[in-house]
């Protein structure tokens, strides 16, 4: 007879799995009490890593083709259907949820990333414009990415809560800090090995596991996140009361996939160039 092994959960900075710097983890149980997993609880030592190396990717996610960005989205759906039963089985774990429900929400959290896949190429031609003016110049007005988005993923849905989240700011050209799901976290953690083997570069996604009401307010007062998608928590007054400090765009949404989730963390940028004679 053997022992299983189990699964340490740690977070995804930088495109590494460290340990929280502070050693800590919490406990997770099922619906029933038993104990699952202690994943790492992380510490605002590890929130400010995760920004610097979200903003550290920054230029060069942004500076990639649209085709390019396209391309890794869609190899993360074709890996995350290759993982179709993991997910599933931690998502029953954690969720209590039967298998075919479990199975039904990976499958939609597939579909979302292909979804978004096919919109990293054409969001520019949809929202963009050549403008009329009055004068020998053209005038352009095109989308660009926001910079680093903060992110707090839903509870209720451990995978498609944070996919709905994460996959449009990424197409639109952002890096971006992911706090997982408190009480669901497993799925997060595997989305970030995911990731990992994906072709996406290192600190365009970090995700971090722990308590929601330490690490939300780090995020919404951080100098260096430009934007906040807090779909994933009731109580954000404070929040933006912190992000004000340095403006950060805030939003948080009811549509599940709309072009608009990409747009929400992009800025315009106009441009004037003499017509050649």
């Amino acid at each position: 007879m053997r022992l299983d092994v189990k699964k340490t959960y740690k977070l995804f900075i930088g495109g590494a799995f460290p340990r929280s710097e502070s050693g800590r983890s919490y406990e997770i149980k099922n619906k029933r009490g038993q104990f699952i997993a202690n994943p790492a609880q992380a510490s605002r030592k590890d929130l400010r890593d995760a920004v610097l190396a979200a903003k550290n990717a920054h230029p060069g996610w942004s500076g990639a083709t649209a085709f390019n960005r396209g391309q890794i989205l869609y190899r993360i759906a074709e890996m995350l259907e290759g993982r179709t039963s993991q997910f599933v089985d931690e998502i029953v774990a954690t969720t209590g949820v039967t298998s075919s429900v479990a199975k039904q929400e990976v499958s939609a959290a597939i579909d979302r990333w292909v979804w978004y896949a096919g919109w990293c190429d054409k969001i520019t031609s949809v929202s963009g414009n050549n403008n009329p003016i009055a004068g020998p110049y053209y005038n352009f007005t095109i989308p660009e990415s926001l910079g680093v988005i903060g992110i707090v993923a839903e509870e209720k849905d451990s995978l498609i809560g944070l996919v709905r989240s994460l996959a449009p700011i990424i197409a639109g050209g952002n890096t971006s800090v992911l706090i997982a799901s408190q009480s669901r976290p497993l799925a997060a953690v595997t989305l970030a090995e995911v990731l990992a083997t994906s072709d996406l570069p290192a600190g365009v996604v970090n995700i971090l596991t722990g308590i929601k009401t330490e690490l939300a307010p780090w995020l919404a007062s951080h100098m260096e996140i430009d934007g906040l998608d807090l779909s994933g928590i009731d109580s954000i007054a404070e929040l933006r009361v912190s992000g004000a400090e340095n403006l950060k765009r805030i939003h948080t949404f009811e549509k599940d996939v709309s072009p608009e989730r990409i747009l929400a963390f992009m800025e315009y940028k106009t441009i004037w160039h003499p017509v050649g004679i």
